[in-house]
């Protein structure tokens, strides 16, 4: 199958269940509902939730959203089929399943008779009988089923026959979806689309009862976004994947990449298309909630998905971004970024002014002054590619716009180490408005006695910086060369309530190197209060 005509896939999201399963990833309750709902209001139509049954926290997850019931997605309900030599309708696993109270539910079972003989220990006729007895039990229970064929490109590489057997079993025990899983994700684009093709030539009766076929693909050979869509062009019409591709081993496949692919590139429809301008955002939220660092290089979502570097790369893509931009960025909720390096020409430095709101002329001496100081500064160990507050400082600086809300006049940093604990006091000195200012606190650590002395200092005469919060700390060793005198490199991102925003500091000191964009965090964090308070003035003058 070829053509597309605008068909409509289904979206299943299993963020919430298999996505969970991803090393390093753990989800409370509170966490599952977040996502779901946001999933829900990005229309997404199904959602799995997990195993109820399985562990507590699944089963209370289910619970909790009868009282915080989603808008238009379909929760889904995961289970396997009964035991081996156990009715379906005796089977507890099976009664946590109902509980549950979804009106579909995913049964995955054994397509590889390996997994039948060596993983179920059990023979192939009882494996086809648990398939069917379980489907017919929660039909008529009243659910809906989805059918997860479980290794079944490998099932079907080995023993063709029963695995097809295995597909027609669940279909005409009453299941609406058959779904084909690469669950070890060991194959490739060109083997789904053959094999594919291969059950609608062998079971004719899927396009003759309206049952529909899906895929689950996993990315331990990189290919399965690849692998979804060669599956959907030979007529698959719903797609399992997870937010950012999280899941077991390598991931699943990514569901921001793949419906933008199916939508923009292929001309199906996925979700509505101002859903889909929620992408990107939901891709953050969702890393977030997860206490996972987003991907900055992800297709599609990443904040360098759309960064331009080279300066010759930038003049092109201010004349027309189509010389180095795929799709339009904002498309899926991104934006085109203009990354500033020493790889830079002018073109950047305009482009990213611009973003900035700062107009500055290409013939004027001043751009050409923050071009080299720019360059000065990364030749020193520098990075603005991730600190952009930093380098809009540096900008207003040149032009004398720099607005300056405190001064610092010195730091002093004592390490204590007591019974097992190290106890940090800072003290700092600022001048504000004329008036000095000598506040001393303790920390956990030098930088957050360093940042917390500051607040302390600060907050009488700025109490907006109760708002601005530290995300995240990141020292690098420039030259590890020269040992305990390296030169380090601090990056630390700040965010309040609206915005994140990243500075940087280097020297030989980290501590130096940390003051440095702490202060520069919290001045940063100012100029942006004061701008909010003058849009909303405006707004109403």
């Amino acid at each position: 199958m070829t053509t597309n005509q605008k068909k409509h896939i289904v979206v299943y999201d299993t963020t919430l269940r298999d996505g969970a399963q991803s090393e390093g990833l753990s989800l409370s309750i509170e966490d599952k509902l977040r996502i779901a709902h946001r999933l829900d209001e990005m229309g997404i139509p199904f959602i799995e939730g997990g195993w109820p049954g399985a562990n507590p926290k699944d089963g209370q997850f289910f619970w909790r959203l009868k009282e915080e019931p989603l808008t238009h997605a379909e929760v889904v309900a995961f289970c396997s089929t009964r035991r081996p030599g156990k009715l379906a309708a005796e089977d507890p696993m099976l009664q946590g399943i109902l509980s549950a109270e979804t009106h579909w539910v995913t049964i995955f079972g054994k397509s590889w008779d390996l997994h039948v003989t060596e993983g179920l220990h059990t023979t192939l006729e009882e494996n086809l009988a648990m398939i069917c007895d379980t489907i017919e039990y929660l039909r008529s229970q009243g659910r809906r089923v989805i059918y997860d064929a479980e290794h079944w490109f490998d099932g079907y590489k080995q023993n063709r026959k029963y695995a097809l057997k295995t597909l027609e079993t669940a279909l005409n025990a009453g299941a609406e979806w058959l779904v084909f899983c690469d669950t070890n994700g060991g194959t490739l684009p060109h083997e789904i689309t053959q094999i594919v093709r291969e059950v609608f030539q062998a079971l004719p009766q899927i396009q003759a009862t309206g049952v529909q076929l899906g895929i689950h693909t996993h990315n331990d050979s990189e290919t399965a976004v690849a692998n979804a869509i060669a599956a959907v062009l030979e007529g698959a019409t719903m797609v399992q994947g997870t937010i950012n591709g999280y899941g077991e081993r390598c991931g699943n496949a990514n569901l921001c990449s793949l419906i933008p692919n199916l939508q923009l590139k292929l001309g199906f429809h996925c979700i509505p298309q101002a859903e889909l301008e929620q992408l990107t955002e939901t891709s953050r939220l969702i890393s977030e909630v997860a206490n996972l660092a987003p991907d900055e290089h992800a297709p599609f979502v990443g904040l360098s998905a759309f960064a331009h570097k080279g300066g010759i790369h930038v003049s092109a893509v201010q004349r027309n971004p189509l010389t180095y931009e795929h799709i339009q960025p904002e498309k899926i909720g991104n934006r085109r970024r203009i990354v500033i390096s020493d790889q830079a020409g002018l073109s950047n430095v305009l482009e990213k002014a611009r973003s900035f709101g700062i107009d500055l002329n290409k013939e004027d001496e001043t751009c050409r002054k923050i071009l080299q100081k720019l360059k000065d500064l990364e030749h020193q160990g520098y990075q603005f590619e991730a600190a952009e507050a930093s380098f809009e400082l540096l900008m207003r600086e040149a032009l004398g716009e720099r607005e300056h809300f405190f001064e610092m006049r010195g730091f002093q940093v004592h390490c204590d180490k007591g019974a097992g604990d190290i106890n940090s006091l800072a003290t700092v000195k600022v001048t504000i408005n004329g008036k000095d200012i000598l506040e001393a606190a303790e920390g956990n650590g030098p930088v957050s006695a360093l940042d917390a002395a500051l607040r302390k200092a600060l907050m009488n005469f700025y109490p907006e910086i109760s708002q601005f919060h530290l995300a995240d700390y990141k020292v690098r060793i420039l030259d590890g060369g020269s040992g305990t005198s390296a030169k380090t490199r601090v990056l630390i991102e700040s965010r309040n309530c609206h915005k994140r925003w990243s500075t940087v500091g280097v020297s030989t000191n980290i501590i130096e190197a940390s003051y440095q964009a702490v202060v520069e965090g919290l001045e940063y964090g100012l100029i942006l209060h004061k701008q909010a308070k003058l849009a909303v003035t405006n707004a109403y003058s």
